[in-house]
């Protein structure tokens, strides 16, 4: 379980995601800090025991930023048992982190008069020995802001009693399986509402669309068992202290009868008091191109 004395300390490469990670900590009950000096680090942690669960983001642009010296830190830290401490290092792709800066028109803070790419080769060169003492690695490579608050919370959620977060996932085979997942369904021997020429262009968030996949006559039998063994097995998981339960339902292109059972279900474990979002992987990549 965790506990106020939790300390974790946010680092990698400049466009990884290291705000949007500090967010969500601070939306999961952290206190947070961004860009703290690492020389003040130690005088705030010799404060007052923390009241809560605490989250530094750490980067080259703190101003007396070092390697060896945020290393000494870690090292000094983890041998002190009072106070446990995780390192949480958000990874990335060069290219990706390129197109990153690119995007966005930002300088690289290690390149402020050169390229973005000089500057991302020597900062990922800088932190190789952080990332080595890396007790948890998130590559953000492929993460939207939504998958990276996702990660967060399975790896960082304040446990308060039955917090079990459930968060279903619709998703397209043609693309793979998400990220993350702890049970997969494949939905594809439904009856497709592709074939239906008034529903190819709805999704299964729509009425029409739900009613015509339920009508299979496969499909009672098979949402009851779902329903069934996820209502049989989400308890056990909270019994163990999970904090964070992931299912998916894929079809062949992630719009319809994914869809729907994800909208099914979903509505079907709230009503039975869980705590439930949804993720539509494709819909939301289809709403984006289209923005």
């Amino acid at each position: 379980m965790t506990t106020p004395e939790r300390l974790v300390l946010v680092t990698g490469p400049s466009g990884a995601g290291r705000s949007t990670a500090i967010r969500a900590l601070e939306d999961l009950g952290y206190e947070t800090i961004d860009n703290l000096p690492l020389s003040m680090i130690p005088r705030l942690l010799d404060g007052p025991p923390l009241a809560r669960p605490m989250a530094l983001g750490i980067d080259v642009r703190n101003r007396d930023f070092s390697t060896n010296a945020l290393i000494e830190m870690i090292d000094r830290w983890s041998e002190d048992r009072t106070l446990p401490l995780e390192v949480l290092y958000l990874d990335c792709n060069p290219d990706m982190l390129l197109k990153r800066f690119s995007e966005t028109r930002r300088r690289h803070p290690m390149a402020p008069a050169e390229n973005a790419e000089e500057g991302i080769a020597r900062e990922l060169d800088l932190l190789v020995p952080i990332r080595s003492r890396a007790d948890i690695l998130i590559d953000s490579t492929d993460l939207t802001p939504h998958d990276m608050r996702n990660e967060m919370l399975r790896w960082f959620a304040v446990k308060r009693g039955q917090s079990l977060a459930v968060s279903i996932h619709s998703f397209s085979y043609k693309r793979g399986l998400p990220r993350g997942i702890d049970m997969v369904f494949d939905t594809r021997f439904l009856r497709n509402p592709y074939w239906d020429q008034s529903l190819r262009g709805l999704d299964g968030t729509a009425e029409v669309v739900q009613d015509y996949v339920t009508a299979d006559p496969r499909f009672p039998a098979f949402f009851d068992k779902v329903r069934d063994l996820t209502e049989m097995l989400l308890p056990a998981y909270v019994a163990e202290g999970k904090a964070y339960f992931s299912i998916a339902f894929g079809c062949t292109g992630g719009q319809h009868r994914s869809v729907t059972v994800t909208e099914k279900l979903s509505k079907a474990l709230a009503q039975s008091g869980w705590q439930v979002s949804i993720r539509h992987r494709e819909l939301e990549r289809r709403a984006a191109a289209q923005a």
